[in-house]
């Protein structure tokens, strides 16, 4: 028996001794959502007793021998096909949703500037995009350790590095990381496509992008995203070295599940100014601009709500019970906006549109992004129905207030629920009202007691994360416009505009008679 006892003690002993060690080796880049955790162990250090004073040199030669964590293949496999469903909401879902939204004259127009765009960001995300965003710099932004994806993987070993996920000893392949966080990047820009379509040059375009990611997308996601991982919160006295070192965004404590900030408002920003620097289409308020194939925007709205189930329930970086709500509050909350935006048009306009239930979907699908995997279902539904009557709002009576030429409603739609979903999760995360609360101590990954959490004070800090992320997209995106108006000029000649994009700027048509 006492055999028994030594040899389950220096089991213990060496297992507590190995994660510290881990904790310390794997402070590693990951976004935050921090209520996904909160069903994360507590780290081994904390959960090992101490062992005998004599089986301490042992202990440490078995800590020594012990395997390294390995990621789970479940996990893996999950946020592999996470990032298909991203590149499935962007090429064909986004470029659908937008390519439908135009004048048939204009439709190959939209799909080039969303397929290449997209393209373009994937590239310069592996380039130094993904460095700049997720590796230690500053609160504002990282610093080149991973410049051209360098230490990734040892192609001579045959080693790959490891990422933080949001549970203490659970890695996972930062390469995954890495491509799952590629198609946010390259969505966000995608994105903005929508608010100049029809007139910008296609140069134009990708010049534009190139200066906007490097210096709104990547120190925006920085600021949101970037922390040390669970594991560098080894014990009460590194928390706030740690704390330090990540973005200034976390560092407030926003919640930002998948991108409110980061993805939609960001985007919605450039989008905005950028209507206002390219100019009004010509005939635009004279003319009726309607959609050519809202066929076909169906069908790229339906994408849409498919892939984001891997953009939200992705986010989790586990395929666990975070996930899972995550998953299901995309499911219920867009659901719910397309049955908010259809009453509304019903109430305004006497009935219901095809274009308003698919307009309806990208809102839920915006708003719930903050929100996935921070608040309770109850909370899911109501902010999926109020985000479609907001944004029915938005781009209705919000664009005729600000007077700009948003062609396909970048920001009513994506601005408008995004500062929506990002306020409503600070309501929503409170336990008392059905969520799941905010992780406290990342020493423990204990969550705030319901007693203790404040809706006021996370409200508060939601409107600053908010607040930053729009005028920062807001000044970077003025001067970005600028430049490239000085260097190439923003807008086609008038008569190219005329004529249509497809045969102007690409040579070919979407469609022959």
């Amino acid at each position: 028996m006492r055999k028994l006892i030594a040899s389950i003690a220096l089991g213990l002993a060496a297992f507590g001794v190995f994660g510290v060690s881990y904790a310390q080796d794997t402070a590693a880049s990951a976004p935050v959502a921090a209520s996904a955790v909160a069903d994360a162990p507590a780290s081994a250090a904390d959960a090992a007793p101490a062992a005998a004073p004599a089986a301490s040199e042992a202990a440490s030669d078995a800590a020594a021998a012990a395997p390294a964590p390995v990621p789970n293949k479940g996990d893996t496999t999950w946020m592999m096909v996470s990032t298909l469903l991203v590149i499935l909401m962007t090429v064909p879902g986004l470029a659908l949703f937008y390519g439908g939204l135009v004048r048939s004259k204009n439709m190959l127009s939209v799909l080039m500037q969303v397929m290449v765009t997209f393209s373009l960001i994937v590239v310069l995300w592996f380039v130094y995009g993904y460095s700049l965003a997720f590796t230690e710099g500053n609160a504002y932004i990282g610093g080149l350790d991973r410049l051209f994806m360098k230490g990734i993987w040892d192609n001579a070993a045959g080693t790959f590095s490891l990422a933080a996920t949001f549970s203490k000893g659970t890695p996972m392949y930062e390469i995954v990381f890495a491509a799952f966080q590629a198609t946010f990047a390259g969505i966000t820009c995608a994105l903005i496509v929508g608010a100049f379509a029809e007139r910008m040059k296609f140069s134009a375009v990708l010049m534009f992008m190139v200066l906007w990611f490097t210096f709104s997308y990547a120190p925006i996601a920085h600021m949101v995203w970037f922390w040390m991982g669970p594991d560098a919160y080894t014990g009460k006295e590194v928390v706030d070295a740690m704390n330090a070192k990540a973005g200034l965004i976390w560092q407030w404590g926003a919640l930002d599940f998948a991108g409110g900030t980061v993805v939609h408002i960001n985007a919605a920003v450039a989008g905005l100014v950028g209507s206002y620097m390219v100019g009004k289409r010509i005939g635009f308020g004279k003319e009726a601009f309607t959609p050519h194939s809202l066929t076909l925007t169906m069908v790229g709205a339906s994408l849409l709500w498919v892939g984001w189930f891997g953009f939200n329930a992705g986010s989790a970086l586990e395929a666990n019970g975070f996930a899972a709500l995550a998953f299901i509050n995309t499911f219920i909350a867009t659901a719910a906006a397309v049955l908010g935006w259809c009453l509304g048009e019903s109430l305004l306009k006497g009935k219901a549109s095809m274009l308003g239930a698919a307009s309806g979907a990208v809102a839920g699908l915006v708003a719930i992004t903050p929100a996935a995997g921070n608040v309770g279902l109850g909370g899911a539904v109501i902010i999926g129905l109020l985000a479609g009557l907001i944004c029915l709002w938005g781009v209705t009576g919000l664009k005729k207030l600000l007077g700009a030429d948003d062609s396909l409603d970048v920001f009513g739609v994506h601005g408008v629920g995004g500062i929506f979903g990002a306020l409503t999760t600070g309501v929503f995360n409170s336990p008392n009202l059905g969520g799941p609360s905010a992780v406290g101590d990342w020493v423990t990954a204990s969550v705030i007691p319901a007693a203790d959490y404040s809706i006021a004070t996370q409200v508060l800090t939601q409107a600053k994360a908010v607040g930053v992320t729009v005028i920062w997209s807001a000044v970077v995106s003025l001067i970005a416009y600028k430049i490239v108006d000085i260097v190439i000029g923003l807008r086609v000649p008038e008569e190219e505009e005329r004529e249509g994009l497809d045969i102007t700027s690409h040579g070919e048509t979407a469609y022959h008679k």
